[in-house]
């Protein structure tokens, strides 16, 4: 254990000091008003703080916590690099969006295609699904970017970032589609062409906004898979928050870049993760 700077001893004893002042006074007013489940409840929390208070203050003088500490979570590295990282949010966020309003069309219609009454299209939409869902997606950015190149259609790491996202979730949207409109009695379909309704008629004003709402919540899922997937079109070289903390990590051979990375996609997911929460459940009392 290293030795504990004086200044710092004596600081951490007048906080406890302190503390211990305060759950004294809280706990006497509150028994000279006869309130025994309060008396307890603020000796737990005040007991609980000063106990984690002093298990966070001897783990940070131990030597291994301390080189953690000093690797992964140094301060002097986090204030140098942030902002750099930080930058590449906006440019996360894009190639999601962007990526994810193609994946939407061209789920839908290799949903349509593997519902079809054709048997050929059926077959297609089936081999496209089980070929993209079985390749990893690390595997299809390069073909897109390197294979592409090699058939002189060079594209930039962005568009060829959305491509290869929108071809990989396109496959399992597909099949989140399918299941929504699978999931919509036949029914339905049968009463709109006994009103004189075409197929495509029937199925885009009776069938699909059905169906739609049903998918909403594993949709909504599948956008915060992919949201963490964009970290993969790094290794094309696409500057989004994944490829600057890895840059700044060789940089300061330090990993806080890596963390300040991870913070900013949690601070992206965790709210999408709630709102899709929070959706289900509206959706499931509408039911």
């Amino acid at each position: 254990m290293k030795s504990v700077p004086a200044v710092l001893l004596w600081s951490w004893l007048a906080l406890v000091a302190v503390l211990v002042s305060v759950i004294f006074i809280l706990v006497m007013r509150l028994l000279l008003a006869h309130e025994g489940r309060r008396v307890a409840l603020s000796l737990g929390i005040g007991l609980g703080v000063l106990a984690v208070g002093l298990g966070i203050f001897i783990l940070t003088y131990l030597e291994p916590v301390d080189s953690f500490l000093e690797d992964f979570l140094n301060w002097d590295t986090f204030l140098i690099t942030w902002k750099y990282i930080v930058r590449g949010v906006v440019i996360t966020i894009e190639l999601a969006v962007v990526s994810e309003i193609f994946i939407l069309i061209l789920g839908l219609v290799i949903a349509l295609t593997r519902i079809s009454r054709i048997k050929t299209f059926r077959t297609i939409a089936a081999i496209y699904i089980d070929v993209i869902r079985g390749m990893p997606l690390l595997v299809q950015i390069f073909i897109v970017y390197f294979g592409l190149g090699y058939l002189g259609l060079n594209l930039s790491q962005f568009t060829a970032g959305v491509l290869a996202l929108t071809i990989c979730y396109a496959a399992y949207e597909a099949e989140i589609f399918r299941a929504g409109i699978e999931s919509i009695h036949k029914g339905q379909m049968e009463a709109a062409r006994s009103l004189g309704m075409g197929y495509f008629k029937a199925m885009r004003y009776v069938v699909l906004p059905q169906a739609v709402r049903n998918v909403i919540p594993p949709l909504s899922n599948e956008f915060i898979a992919l949201l963490k997937d964009t970290a993969l079109v790094a290794t094309i070289g696409l500057a989004e928050v994944f490829f600057r903390g890895k840059e700044m990590m060789g940089k300061y051979a330090n990993v806080t870049p890596l963390i300040i990375s991870a913070i900013c996609y949690l601070i992206i997911t965790i709210p999408l993760m709630r709102l899709v929460q929070y959706m289900t459940t509206r959706l499931s009392l509408k039911d």
